[in-house]
Parts: C-alpha cells; structure tokens; sequence
C-alpha cells in the first residue's frame, strides 16, 4: 500500500499524495527556503518526488493545478494550525524506553476516558503525565484519549479534526504524543486513542480538493460521508487504513477507540472495518504486541465484534450504550429521547446479562426492530460506564451524574458497572464526583462557523428542553471551556475523598477477585424487583451475590442456599460509613440467620470464599 505524506529517508525526504484527478502537483517548500518542485504521478494516482537536505522543521505546501495552495491531507505537523504550511516531521527520531511493553490483556483493562484539554491545569500532553501517579493509585491500567488530530483553533472535543495524521499542536504535538505514551508505558498504562473515520470538521478540510475523498450517496449528521465504496475508494481506503497503522507502530498506541463506526457506509464486499481489523491481525504478527479496536456503534450488530472466520468484521470490543441508557433512566427518572425505551428496570438487567437489551424487538425510539443478539459474545467485548464524553457533554448544561443524583447513588452507580461482567470505564473525574459541567466547546477561527454551531447547539436542545428557554452555554466562548476543566485539587471534600477511596476498593476488587475479573456472561444471573437488583456470579468453586437498591427503601434480604451454607464474608456495603454513608463500618455483618440488610439507595456485595 502507498503511504502518503512526508518520509524522511537518511539525508533526503521522499513526499507522497494522493490527488487521482488533477493534472498537476508541485511542491511548494516555503521554510527554511522557497523553492518549487514538480511532482510526479503513478497509476494509482499518487504524485511524489524524492528531495535531498530536507529535515524536520521543513514547511510546506502542495500546488494543484497551478492554482490551489494547500497543506498536506497526511500532515504529520501542523504548527500553525490548519490553515497554515505542514512540517517535515521524523517520527523514527524519538528514542522509545517501552522495548519490554506487551500490552495489557484486553480482558484486564480498567478505562479512564479523558480529553486531553481539560483534564489538566496544563491543558497537554504534559499535564496528563503529571497525573499519572494519581491515575496508578486509583487503580486505573488504561487511558482512553478524546481525538488528539489537528483541529482548528485551541479549544475542542476533537471530533472536529481535519488532519488525521496531525497531532493538535497545543496539546504538544506528535513528540509530546510520544512521550506520553511512553511514559504511559514505563507505569504500566495502556494508551488507546479516539479516531474519527466517519467524517471529518468543516474548518479547514481540504481533502476534497485533493481527490474524491467524500462521496454524496450517503449523509451524516455532521457533513458529507467519507468515500470508502465509491469510485476512487480504494485510495481513501488506503489513506485510513495507513492513518490507523501510523497510530499503532510509529505512535505506540495500544489501541483505537473508533467514532461512530455506524456512520461509515461501506457496502463493499469487504467492510473497511474487516480490512483494518486484519491490517491490524497482521501487525500484531509482526510486533509481537496486541493492539485493539474498539467500535462506538449505535446498531446493536454484533457483526462488528464477531470474529472474521465467523462472518464478522473482527473488531475486538464495543462500547454498551445500552448499558448505560438502562442505568442513567433508572437512576434520574429521564424519559425523552433514547431514554424512552428504558423505563422498564428489567432493560438494565439484560443488559447486565446480555450485553445488549435490544436484540431484535420493537423500539419506540426508533419506530422499529432494533439490533440482534449478543449472546455468544463474551463480556471482554463490552465496555460499560455510567457517563462518558457524549452522554455528559451533549446535555444542555454538560450536567455530570453528581449533580443529578444523591451522593449515596452515585456509589450504587458504579457499584453497577463495577460488577458486570464487562470492560469498566470511567469518565475522567466521575471517581471524586466532580460537580463542574462537561460542556461542549469549539474554538473555530471563522465567525460565521460559530455562530452555525451556536444556532446549531440551540435548535437540538430545543426539541429536549421545550419548556427551557435559556440558551445553552455558548461553544465558542472560552468560559465554556474555563467551566469543564477538572477541579485542579479535588480531594480536599469529604464526600470526594469517600467517593475517591470507594472507587479505588472497586477497581481493587474487580481486577482481583477470582469471580469479578472474569468475563463469562454464562456464569451470571440477574433479577430485578422492580427497582432492587440481585446479581449472583460464579467462577469454579467462588461465588459473589450482590443487592444493588435504587430504591429510597431499606431492604432485607435472604441469602441463598449455597451462601448460608459456608462463611460469608461482606466485601463491598457502599452505605458504610468508611465512605462517608449512613451506616456504621461493615454495618451488613451484623446481618444474621442468612437475612442481609441492604440500606437505600446502596449496594451490598457478599463472598462466598474468603477474599483479601
């Protein structure tokens, strides 16, 4: 496959791009001298040419057709933002210390979703390696970075990327990438970066002047579908196929978080998603390390995480909306919009057991039948959460769950995704219950663009807030970004050192307990009165029971047989008063004649072999 894009090549620098239907390209070297080279086409229509004393820091452009001046669509560098000239850059040169590193086991991961702007006083690359130490303490063995590509402006989600290949330059560009993840790597951190394949911003995007990289068969919600089965697809194929490859071997990543795969249309006879996951298959022969893909899909189709021998596309996991939808209805009482299909409890408990609720029955949401069955896929292929970038920031206040229910809820809530028998992940400062919104922010240099989105903003809000008439927070002003930035020290409250130290028992347990860290949704039972949960699992000769109440009631419970039987031991009573609850410490001991108490709004989790 050609590789497009600068590639420095001992003491010359080859440049490849791909632009199958114009008549002429040029180089454009604009720094540290000017100078214009032609370029040469293949048949495949790539244009390249082969230039001595070219060395990092070198800007540049490409001519189209003796009109067109434009950067290059696999920039690696885009110092002065997306309009401006691209940079040599040699991503051989950095000196990488994680030779030993092999990966986390996909089945051990912990997820901490953060975005790179926010989630330090620093707003970079550097700030997150300064939390590191705070993020092994909490237990957490893998980060999951919001999209990092050049975006316009300072200030973004990153959905809004239009250089694939570009590391945003604020955050530290494609070296501070690096150092990160090999930092990440020297404390035992997986690092797994969001992608966005599905589309690409507005602000910016030249890639349709280099050749058919967008096709009009099909829309998205947010601009034109990318092309990957239409004419020309097999170069815009290869240019994303060669862009997740770049991620994985020259960046490290040990994995990809793929946006919203059910906006990539590709009715090829080969989806692009089983190309990239064999691409990816065939670099882990060749490295000796695994790397994951991990969709965002709002289908339900277990195709996607179905293995390729079994006419799947081979992708490694996905995430669970459904799991998350049942939890955040059942706990705020929401009903509007998806919410509406999950006012019945018993969704939340097959999820808990299924993986999927929808698997084929009518949604009143969508008007129809909805998804297929996620029976035979084990729960290593799920990752579940109580809140994540999109379910706190596209609300119209960015409201996170700590302000939407009590504290005493918040710990049943992770108990919840704790005990599942899927891959956890959380949202960056859910663990302390930060109370500062997630809004969502833009920093595009074009008025008129803003002031889309604005407008934009409000019309969606429109259809979920009828009877609130106050705009939503502006995206382009930075107060909206000043307001989603962590809290800078957290733990000085005392429900959040609580909250801290009860997630930090969690992790403990979910990564250790011999029945909590297996994944086997054939050895799990869930039942649900109403609004009162009991969750058995069970691995050999270890069982756990767990009472999850959402309710404002107090409950008694009876064991069962296998419990009553043997020594029971209480490993989690999250209205202990440990974690600042109601209850005095390990208040569910002094349960006795097998009855448990289970107090409002907690969760009680018992053992049947001793457990430290």
């Amino acid at each position: 496959m050609n590789k497009a894009g600068p590639e420095i090549q001992g003491s010359s620098c080859s440049f490849t791009v791909w632009a199958p239907l114009r008549k002429s390209v040029e180089l454009h070297i604009l720094h540290p001298v000017n100078n214009v080279v032609p370029m040469s086409r293949d048949l495949n229509g790539y244009w390249k040419v082969m230039i001595p004393g070219i060395s990092n820091g070198t800007l540049y452009k490409y001519m189209l057709d003796k009109k067109l001046l434009l950067p290059d669509p696999a920039s690696l560098s885009q110092p002065e933002g997306v309009h401006g000239p691209s940079e040599v850059t040699d991503l051989q040169q950095f000196r990488w210390t994680d030779d030993a590193w092999k990966n986390i086991p996909a089945g051990s991961m912990i997820f901490y979703e953060l975005h790179t702007g926010t989630f330090s006083e620093e707003g970079n690359f550097e700030g997150i390696i300064q939390r590191l130490p705070y993020l092994l303490d909490l237990g957490i063995n893998t980060i999951e970075l919001m999209p990092v590509s050049q975006f316009p402006g300072k200030r973004n989600w990153g959905y809004d990327g239009v250089y694939p290949y570009s590391v945003q330059d604020s955050y530290g560009g494609p070296g501070g990438l690096m150092k990160l993840v090999d930092a990440c790597h020297s404390s035992g951190i997986a690092v797994v970066l969001d992608v966005v394949y599905n589309h690409l911003g507005p602000e910016g995007n030249y890639l349709g002047a280099f050749g058919p990289y967008f096709t009009d068969r099909y829309k998205t919600p947010w601009g034109r579908a990318v092309n990957f089965d239409d004419s020309y697809a097999d170069g815009v194929r290869n240019y994303f196929l060669q862009n997740a490859l770049m991620w994985l071997e020259d960046f490290h990543i040990d994995g990809l978080r793929l946006d919203a795969v059910h906006a990539i249309y590709d009715f090829s006879v080969r989806h692009i998603m089983q190309d990239l996951a064999e691409e990816v298959m065939r670099l882990n022969e060749k490295t000796g390390r695994n790397h994951y893909l991990i969709a965002e899909s709002a289908l339900n189709d277990s195709r996607y995480i179905t293995g390729i021998k079994d006419g799947g596309y081979g992708l490694d996991a996905q995430w669970n909306d459904d799991f998350h939808h049942g939890l955040h209805a059942l706990v705020t009482g929401e009903s509007k919009g998806y919410y509406v299909d999950f006012q019945d409890p018993g969704m939340l408990a097959k999820a808990f057991k299924n993986g999927f609720a929808f698997d084929g029955q009518y949604s009143e949401f969508r008007k129809r039948k909805f998804g297929n069955s996620s029976h035979k896929n084990p729960g290593s292929q799920f990752v579940v959460f109580s809140q994540n970038h999109d379910q706190t920031g596209n609300r119209k206040y960015g409201e996170r769950l700590s302000t939407l229910v009590s504290f005493e809820m918040l710990k049943v809530i992770a108990g919840a995704v704790f005990i599942s028998p899927f891959l956890p992940m959380i949202f960056m400062g859910e663990e302390y219950g930060e109370e500062k919104p997630f809004l969502y922010f833009v920093d595009h240099t074009d008025k008129k663009l803003n002031k889309l989105v604005r407008e934009g903003r409000q019309k969606e809000f429109r259809s979920f807030y009828p009877d609130d008439l106050t705009p939503a927070p502006d995206p382009s002003d930075i107060d909206t970004f000043l307001q989603s930035r962590l809290t800078i020290d957290p733990l000085q409250n005392s429900n959040s050192k609580a909250l801290h130290e009860y997630y930090k028992a969690l992790i403990k347990l979910k990564k250790n307990h011999p029945v909590l860290k297996q994944m086997n949704k054939d050895e799990i039972e869930v039942d649900n009165d109403g609004r009162i949960f009991k969750v058995e699992r069970w691995h050999k000769d270890n069982r756990i029971i767990a009472w999850l109440n959402f309710s404002d009631q107090t409950v008694e419970k009876q064991l069962p047989a296998a419990f009553t039987e043997k020594n029971i031991q209480i490993l989690i009573d999250s209205s202990d008063n440990r974690w600042n609850g109601p209850c005095p410490d390990h208040c569910s001991e002094n349960s006795v004649n097998g009855l448990v108490i289970i107090n409002r709004e907690s969760m009680v989790v018992c053992s049947v072999q001793e457990y430290n």
